[in-house]
């Protein structure tokens, strides 16, 4: 086995990276490379833009979105219709479905999925955000948009029992067509996820 290590700094920068979802040691260590080689100026524009998002952005009261005003432009927006939520797993599944320019309705995102593994339950999710907003009366479908895994599936129909035991007259429905079994929705296709969410079901 090398003896070989990396200097401190270099070992924080690629302990760091590691922990983004995604991201593994190799991929790791030539994030860290590349940022190693570029100029000053370049590391500090994306050390700026990284504070920057996370000190201007925060989640929408209404539908969990990130976004700079609260509530945000596509809860409050005047042709969208308001009678239609799309539950998602993670806002940027929102961009993912918007691009389809086809789904004009609103948007309610979970912040994850059910995990019994990683200790993820119901409470760590915003299902009873969801819930509340279904007292409205004004909500006529649901659309369940979570990716098409076991985690996701779990939660949708956790989700669609909620919801068929305390609002009866909700349609609630699901992507259907198009989205391959265990993908991830956000590495879909803006016409994949066009075709699944015009042949969405019933549940």
């Amino acid at each position: 086995m090398s003896g070989f290590e990396f200097t401190s700094p270099v070992t924080r920068l690629i302990d760091e990276l590691k922990k983004i979802p995604g991201i593994g040691r190799k991929s790791a260590q030539r994030i860290s490379f590349y940022l190693l080689k570029a100029s000053k100026e370049s590391t500090a524009a994306l050390a700026n833009a990284i504070i920057e998002a996370k000190e201007k952005t925060f989640f929408c009261s209404i539908c969990n979105n990130i976004t700079t005003i609260d509530p945000c432009e596509i809860c409050t927006g005047a042709n969208r219709e308001k009678e239609k939520i799309c539950v998602v797993e993670e806002p940027f599944n929102i961009y993912s479905i918007e691009r389809t320019e086809l789904y004009k309705g609103m948007y309610h995102v979970l912040h994850g999925n059910l995990s019994p593994i990683r200790g993820i339950g119901p409470d760590e999710l915003k299902i009873s955000s969801l819930l509340l907003r279904l007292n409205s009366g004004l909500i006529h479908e649901v659309i369940l948009a979570t990716s098409p895994t076991t985690e996701g599936n779990a939660t949708a129909h956790f989700i669609s029992e909620l919801i068929k035991r305390q609002y009866s007259t909700v349609r609630i429905t699901r992507l259907a067509l198009g989205i391959p079994i265990g993908a991830d929705i956000d590495y879909v296709d803006s016409v994949t996820i066009a075709k699944a969410m015009e042949g969405r079901i019933d549940l």
